[in-house]
């Protein structure tokens, strides 16, 4: 090689060097819109909210929360699907308006391919709990009871088509045992009917309000599907410990953008999402509210998508689950 020649290839990678820092410089909008897919003042908009509080000291932007809820979360999320691919839209949401939704009724985007995976922020656990309807203080003990009696277990979910009832027909088939679904709208009826003991068993995800329901004596966790045994309840076996890995389900959150945003902003949220998920503080803030921080690769994120989206099909085919 002439030595005219390095030269030339050293002002080249020079050129690219300055050409991505001044892209990073650039691309990162002033103002930057997160779409949150639930109402405000719940758990999954605190933490959304705290999020972008640590995203915009990091970034240098202004990030604007806009609740956009109903549908399960697809509202919020077509409305991400929908928005321009500059950077200027991430949505934050749980993964079953990709997973779960499009299996149960068409939806007004494609769920795999008009929303891009940006970064996993947490999972928010399943607990199953006994009420005061029933003296069982183990899983198996409720199991026995089932098939001693069929149909007389009464097991009450957040509703039609909703993780919890994914939970009850994975343990129903795999248990083989005869369990009343009592599908609720929603968490709080249902909270209310569970502290009254309408109902033998409920499931639903970890929160505030559960925790003190728990504390206070009036629920009593059975199993938690959840990765790994929760920090406040060292006690309760994952479902999968218990022998049960495919009802071992919990909702997982993430942050995402409009398909077509730029490869170089999406790894660039990433890296600062991960950055906040690491701080004390965010992760203290994510576990008070009994959610537990992930992060990871954006690539490890789209692999989780398209697994759940499949094993969802799997299961809404098999057990006939139709939303309401």
């Amino acid at each position: 090689m002439s030595s005219s020649v390095r030269p030339r290839s050293l002002l080249a990678a020079l050129g690219l060097l300055f050409l991505n820092a001044a892209a990073q410089a650039q691309v990162v909008p002033k103002t930057i819109r997160l779409v949150v897919a639930y109402p405000s003042g719940g758990v999954s908009d605190v933490v959304a909210r705290a999020l972008a509080d640590k995203l915009a000291a990091q970034l240098g932007s202004t990030l604007v929360v806009e609740n956009r809820a109903g549908a399960s979360g697809t509202i919020g999320m077509d409305a991400v699907a929908k928005a321009a691919p500059d950077g200027a839209t991430l949505g934050f949401s749980a993964i079953s308006p990709l997973v779960l939704s499009p299996h149960l009724g068409r939806l007004p985007f494609d769920p795999l391919k008009d929303v891009a995976p940006v970064a996993s922020v947490m999972y928010s656990p399943v607990l199953l709990m006994a009420t005061s309807a029933t003296g069982t203080r183990d899983l198996q003990s409720l199991l026995d009871d089932a098939r001693a009696r069929p149909g007389a277990v009464r097991w009450a979910t957040s509703g039609q088509a909703s993780l919890g009832h994914i939970v009850l027909e994975q343990l129903r088939g795999a248990a083989k045992v005869d369990i009343t679904h009592i599908p609720y709208k929603g968490g709080g009826q249902q909270l209310n009917d569970a502290i009254g003991g309408q109902f033998e068993v409920l499931s639903t995800n970890a929160g505030p309000s559960i925790s003190a329901q728990i504390q206070a004596g009036k629920l009593r966790p059975l199993a938690v599907g959840a990765p790994a045994r929760l920090e406040n309840l060292p006690r309760v076996p994952t479902l999968a410990e218990l022998g049960f890995a495919a009802a071992n389900l919990s909702s997982q959150f993430g942050v995402f953008a409009p398909a077509g945003t730029p490869a170089i902003l999406i790894e660039k949220y990433n890296v600062e999402i991960n950055k906040a998920l690491a701080s004390p503080d965010l992760r203290a803030r994510l576990l008070a509210t009994d959610n537990v921080p992930t992060g990871g690769s954006i690539d490890s994120f789209a692999a989780e998508i398209r697994t759940e989206y499949e094993n969802n099909g799997r299961v809404v085919r098999s057990a006939g689950i139709k939303a309401e």
